[in-house]
């Protein structure tokens, strides 16, 4: 199998999907670029907000959550649905949803647009300011990501929790997100303001900006000392730059304190084959090999490479292992159905076809659609039927 020769970078952006970054053949064709963060000259680096400032209310916001949400002195669940209307009713917020915008509360509320950080940062504060027992969750994976600029960027996912009498829920700008099998991960905000550090390095890496991308990915790292992601971006970075000492640092650091980070072994080996020291980077591949053997997301996007390719036995094999590592998440079952139908197992597709439909939630847009998969192979049997 080829591998990617391109340094894998990683951002909470939000996605529809999700999975751990991966080195893999034929990537398929990348997303949009994010926005460029009003651009300085290169060279110039931009003037970091500080925690206080990213998650500073502003003051016509915090008039509206205290008239809507505080004053009518109702219960907490109450106040949480009036909460979610403030943010998202054409009457308040009308808060759009946007990929790329990693926004202050400020900028959230001055453009009206937020990726999950950033609606998470924001619902997650004025949760609190409402009396509501609130925290930013992670979700370890997510199976996205896009290209540009010599750099495929893995996406990852945040949302808020509730805890209300007892009861826990998430509050999800995203409804469509395949969580991992372990769920959202509660973290403290210091990491959430680690994500916003990283989410903007990475942004200015991209615009070529690399004064100011180091001093974001080094703002996240004094926050969250142990944030592997930060370490890898600036082991990126660096790599791009032509520091190859200080990036094997970088990447050695985020290894030690998450040796499965996907990415950053990608990286690393990518690195040391660079700089010739086979035997390291077949190490920290073979490494690699081994977390993505046990990662159903990675094995999902391998098949998904596979059935772009047309080698559809490949796709079957590494689909039906995502099945077996993560036998509930629907996609995966549909990604199954598909390659079965390409090589004329009607029968199989047919079953597996049925299993997306059963797992998608009735409020999930893709059960309609697996349904409607479902009555058009059923016709497709009425036809193919022979006559008595």
């Amino acid at each position: 199998m080829h591998a990617w020769n391109l340094p894998v970078a990683t951002a909470v952006l939000c996605a529809a999907l999700a999975t751990a970054p991966v080195r893999a053949a034929d990537p398929p064709a990348a997303s949009p670029a994010p926005p460029a963060l009003g651009r300085q000259a290169v060279g110039t680096p931009e003037v970091l907000p500080t925690p206080e400032q990213i998650l500073a209310v502003p003051v016509e916001l915090r008039a509206l959550l205290q008239a809507r949400v505080i004053a009518p002195r109702i219960a907490r669940e109450q106040r949480l649905r009036r909460l979610v209307a403030l943010i998202f009713d054409a009457d308040g917020m009308h808060l759009a949803y946007d990929p790329h915008a990693t926004h202050t509360l400020t900028e959230t509320w001055q453009t009206g647009r937020a990726n999950c950080l950033s609606f998470t940062l924001l619902f997650v504060t004025l949760a609190r300011a409402a009396g509501i027992d609130a925290r930013v969750q992670e979700v370890a994976q997510a199976v996205s990501w896009y290209q540009d600029e010599g750099v495929i960027y893995n996406v990852g996912h945040v949302n808020a929790g509730v805890t209300l009498d007892g009861r826990t829920a998430v509050v999800d700008l995203d409804r469509n997100v395949l969580y991992d099998r372990w769920g959202p991960q509660p973290i403290p905000m210091a990491r959430a303001l680690a994500h916003f550090y990283n989410n903007r390095g990475a942004q200015f890496m991209t615009d070529g900006d690399s004064s100011s991308a180091r001093a974001y990915f080094q703002a996240a790292l004094a926050l969250a000392p142990d944030f592997a992601p930060g370490w890898n971006n600036l082991g990126v970075l660096d790599s791009r730059l032509g520091a190859f000492d200080r990036a094997r640092v970088d990447y050695q650091t985020a290894l030690r304190h998450q040796p499965r980070h996907a990415a950053t072994l990608s990286n690393a080996s990518a690195l040391y084959r660079r700089l010739g020291d086979s035997r390291q980077a077949a190490l920290l591949a073979r490494r690699l090999a081994q977390v993505q053997r046990r990662d159903p997301f990675a094995q999902y996007l391998f098949g998904a490479q596979a059935e772009q390719r047309g080698e559809y036995a490949q796709a079957i094999g590494f689909y039906t292992r995502a099945v077996r590592l993560y036998d509930t998440a629907h996609p995966f079952h549909f990604g199954l159905a598909r390659v079965y139908f390409r090589v004329g197992d009607n029968r199989r597709a047919s079953l597996e076809l049925q299993r997306a439909h059963d797992l998608a939630g009735d409020s999930d847009p893709l059960k309609a659609r697996y349904q409607a998969k479902l009555d058009s192979l059923q016709r497709w049997r009425q036809r193919s039927a022979p006559v008595n």
